[in-house]
């Protein structure tokens, strides 16, 4: 008879209970989240010291001015980076972090056509080496992906990805301090291996004005593309983040988090093999917008996706349906929506051909990169040399502060 009296009582109660777990989650949730986060990917909290330094300057191309300086992060080490801003500002200005994908740093291609094409725009661009690539490989190399190593040990991916993203909040807050950017006015374009870690970075910065996401954003569950994805700085990091909720939840609960700080974007081809090859096609992010808004109780703020038909992983950034995006979240001072679309586009192949650009290995064909059809027609190609921020002599001089090595020998002794 108890027991049966029991039973009832359950399925009376079996509405309320499903009517509270189904409730959104409250500011205590959100920020237990960012927490979890921080803690398991060794996110330090607060964020080091800055300690900025500027070597020099330069200009690029007519009405821009680049600045080459470094910044800190985590385990003691610098981030080299290139500036990018108008010759003749008008501060405050928006600001835009450029994230780069497996084997790309600031010398590659889409990262100073960003910076030269958004600076005419009127924004201040910040294009940064992550760790293993150009000023922080110990042979000043690019296209290593020395990063990709499988180091054996406890929680060494976790160390290297929560790195890659405290990069990312570094360079973030470098911006923020400038006095020439609006700080409510900043977002970050990423790209591939990229948007894996300016997801989480967006989750964690609540100041982030905008966020767009390129050749990824699709946050899939268990066994998933991301969990069996490159283990040292992208599947060990998402597998550790099912401490959050479950594997079910992570992608949700990433993007619940980004809501809270401003619009998302996710520009994908559809063609894209990494995208979907897991079948994460529209239909798959209309499900994950449904469960992030389940977390969250609104729609406002609920990331958005846009497809290029028949193209493959490319960094969508630089196209006029990003620029207007931008344009709509950041308001480019030197530009209007009518201004935008009466610039005319260079087809990336063709540009690389004339003026000598490099393209990653591999990407320079029509389905990826070559394909791209990038804003503006007189972007010019800047030779590597001119990219290095820190002087030869001063960097081998300070060498163990940039690169992947210290940083191995440093996580090993955490």
């Amino acid at each position: 008879m108890k027991r049966r009296l029991l039973l009832i009582a359950l399925l009376l109660l079996a509405p309320s209970i499903a009517q509270a777990t189904s409730r959104p989650a409250t500011p205590r949730q959100l920020e237990k989240w960012r927490s979890q986060i921080r803690q398991t990917l060794f996110i330090p909290s607060p964020l080091p010291a800055l300690a900025p330094t500027t070597y020099s300057t330069f200009s690029p191309a007519p009405g821009v001015i680049a600045e080459r300086i470094s910044y800190a992060t985590n385990y003691g080490l610098r981030i080299p980076a290139v500036i990018y801003r108008p010759e003749h500002p008008t501060a405050p200005m928006p600001a835009i972090v450029i994230v780069n994908g497996h084997g790309g740093d600031k010398t590659s291609w889409y990262a100073f056509y960003s910076g030269i094409l958004y600076a005419r725009a009127g924004a201040v661009v910040l294009t940064y080496d992550p760790m293993g690539e150009d000023e922080r490989n110990s042979s000043r190399a690019s296209e290593t992906r020395i990063h990709d190593t499988v180091v054996p040990g406890s929680h060494i991916p976790e160390h290297l990805a929560g790195l890659m993203i405290t990069d990312i909040l570094q360079s973030f807050s470098y911006l923020a301090q400038r006095s020439d950017v609006d700080p409510h006015r900043i977002a970050i374009s990423a790209y591939s291996m990229g948007s894996f870690h300016a997801v989480i970075a967006g989750a964690l910065e609540p100041r982030l004005r905008a966020l767009l996401l390129s050749g990824g954003g699709n946050l899939d569950g268990p066994g998933g593309y991301w969990d069996t994805s490159k283990p040292m700085c992208q599947g060990g990091a998402y597998r550790a983040l099912n401490i959050l909720e479950d594997a079910d939840a992570r992608g949700a609960i990433l993007y619940a988090l980004n809501q809270q700080h401003g619009p998302t974007l996710i520009l994908n081809g559809t063609a894209d093999g990494l995208i979907t090859r897991p079948h994460t096609d529209e239909a798959f992010f209309v499900d994950l917008r449904d469960r992030t808004a389940a977390i969250t109780g609104t729609r406002k703020n609920l990331f958005e996706t846009d497809w290029f038909p028949g193209a493959g992983h490319r960094p969508n950034f630089v196209t006029r349906k990003a620029a207007l995006w931008l344009q709509q979240q950041l308001s480019f001072p030197n530009w209007t929506v009518a201004a935008i679309n009466a610039l005319g586009e260079s087809h990336i192949s063709e540009w690389a051909a004339r003026t000598g650009a490099h393209v990653g290995s591999g990407f320079l064909n029509e389905l990826s990169e070559g394909g791209v059809e990038a804003l503006s027609t007189d972007i010019p190609n800047l030779p590597r040399n001119l990219l290095q921020a820190i002087p030869e002599p001063e960097w081998q001089q300070h060498k163990q502060d940039f690169i992947w090595e210290t940083w191995l020998e440093r996580t090993k002794t955490f």
